[in-house]
């Protein structure tokens, strides 16, 4: 293969949440398996310069890389297929490109020229997308446009397409993720609305290489040569893609499609080596053959949108793989739970997880869930929020602090056994100023840390503004209470744990963000083995 990085964009049509995530994560899947060296980014259409500041049912869930970048949820699946990790330069949005140009031309260096969406923010985008490439780590660069094109938002991203094209000649693919919508009362599937979104996109200027057709139902050798006629695309570049019983499956379908065969053609890689998806299809494997299930309740206040904890999900399935077990997640509001119907909502639990969260809204329900799993001896396991629930839940019910709070619900209470982090006390600015990214954890000898991680040095992620109270450290020690992870450098609580209980640990951190396909988190593993025991 020469020198020259190769660039794939994947632009969708008809209709946004399609899958164009899983579509580029399974290309770079396949493109991965021939030993290639590849990297995904997304371009996200909106004003906001990241999407931490986003309400999760605006936006879903907020995926953190380790170097503190506040990210859409698809890279969330680039990581997880790819186990190849992912940073700021991953994730653009509309927001980040024109805050970088204005602060350009506010410091002089236009030249006094005007400043117009053609040519400057058009090259402030298009130096973004080669940015990873002239990193000389990635043969192949997936480019991933938010939204569906004829979105007013995308536009300057699809001018920027038709300018790489045209500059990049073989090096450049375009593949469009459009839909086949069945109609049920005639009995076929319509490719007018394909055709009117690939029109659209000639109309900008840009011609796809491939098409990539999400469809209920297969698609017969007429249609895809209608679809290639009206859309001036080969035959064989017209790609069926239905709907899967897991994501997991898309990169096999899509081998079966040859789209990774007609991506090299298309980019002239004439060199190339056999597919290799030994792990792959061992974990697809063990993920569709259980030989168990154990049902785990995820306590959280946005259950409603599953994919405001997408991460968490996806690690259940790792997780359950290894452990040749079906998880099956019951979605539970914390609203919902009160220390009364607790039993009766947890009588099929073998295991309780506190989601991460912010606010004061069902903060008593995961307290009431903490304590019934803490006195039950039931498998437990906190994430950031989670663990702090469950570091008030001990004060009040074990210490006897009984209004011990967080300071972000109860900025009053006389107990605040959770408060604010220092380096946050004079913040005004919401925005990418929490404590972000990855940090260490010194883990002692002995404790279910170590045991689960088998060392004493970690690294985890983070996405937070409160934590534990070192002031009360004594009292939760003398009462039972084992810290077992502290940041060296800030004396942070880390990992919190009660030894006398079969499986209760709560960690300030965000597991769920580092667990892979390939490289299963080892929390949510133990987890959930100590669940079906």
């Amino acid at each position: 293969m020469s020198s020259n990085t190769k660039y794939i964009f994947v632009t969708g049509g008809v209709t946004s949440s399609l899958g164009k995530g899983i579509i580029a994560a399974s290309l770079a899947k396949l493109l991965q398996a021939r030993g290639f060296t590849v990297t995904i980014q997304k371009l996200d259409p909106y004003i906001n310069i990241d999407p931490g500041t986003l309400n999760p049912y605006e936006h879903g869930e907020c995926y953190v890389t380790d170097d503190g970048a506040e990210t859409d949820l698809d890279l969330g699946h680039y990581e997880r297929f790819l186990n190849v990790r992912t940073s700021q330069a991953n994730n653009v949005t509309t927001g980040r490109i024109y805050q970088a140009v204005i602060e350009k031309e506010r410091k002089g260096d236009f030249l006094g020229k005007t400043v117009q969406v053609v040519p400057h923010i058009t090259d402030e985008i298009k130096n973004r997308i080669k940015a990873l490439g002239k990193t000389g780590q990635y043969q192949f660069v997936i480019t991933e446009i938010g939204g569906t094109v004829g979105d007013i938002e995308s536009l300057p991203y699809i001018e920027a397409v038709r300018q790489l094209k045209w500059e990049l000649g073989h090096d450049c693919a375009v593949i469009h993720l459009t839909l086949l919508p069945y109609l049920a009362t005639s009995g076929e599937l319509k490719t007018k609305p394909t055709q009117h979104s690939v029109k659209l996109l000639l109309e900008y200027g840009v011609q796809p290489d491939i098409l990539v057709c999400r469809s209920e139902h297969a698609i017969n050798k007429e249609i895809r040569k209608k679809i290639a006629l009206f859309c001036n695309v080969s035959t064989d570049a017209v790609i069926e893609a239905l709907d899967a019983s897991t994501i997991y499956e898309v990169p096999l379908l899509m081998e079966h499609e040859k789209l990774d065969e007609i991506v090299l053609k298309k980019l002239e890689v004439t060199t190339v080596s056999e597919v290799h998806l030994e792990k792959w299809k061992n974990f697809l494997n063990k993920f569709h053959n259980p030989t168990k299930e154990v049902t785990i309740g995820l306590i959280g206040k946005y259950v409603e949108l599953k994919e405001s904890y997408k991460s968490i999900a996806e690690a259940f399935i790792h997780a359950g793989a290894v452990n040749d077990c079906k998880v099956k997640v019951e979605w539970i509001h914390s609203e919902s739970l009160t220390e009364k119907n607790v039993p009766v909502m947890f009588k099929n639990l073998q295991g309780v997880l506190v989601a991460p969260g912010f606010g004061n809204r069902g903060i008593e329900g995961k307290i009431a869930a903490i304590k019934y799993a803490r006195e039950k001896n039931i498998p437990f396991l906190g994430i950031c929020l989670g663990m702090q629930c469950a570091v008030i839940e001990f004060a009040r019910n074990v210490l006897g602090l009984k209004d011990a709070h967080s300071r972000e619900m109860n900025p009053a209470t006389n107990s605040p056994v959770i408060d604010l982090l220092e380096a946050q006390k004079n913040i005004s600015h919401m925005g990418g100023t929490m404590r972000l990214g990855s940090y260490a954890c010194r883990i002692e000898e002995g404790t279910l840390a170590h045991r689960i991680y088998g060392k004493t040095e970690i690294n985890e992620r983070h996405r937070h503004r409160y934590e534990f109270n070192n002031e009360y450290t004594k009292k939760f020690i003398d009462a039972g209470m084992v810290l077992s992870g502290i940041n060296p450098d800030a004396g942070l609580v880390e990992i919190i744990e009660l030894p006398k209980h079969p499986f209760f640990i709560g960690v300030q951190f965000h597991p769920e963000y580092k667990s892979t396909v390939e490289n299963p988190h080892p929390l949510f593993v133990s987890f959930v083995k100590a669940a079906l025991a």
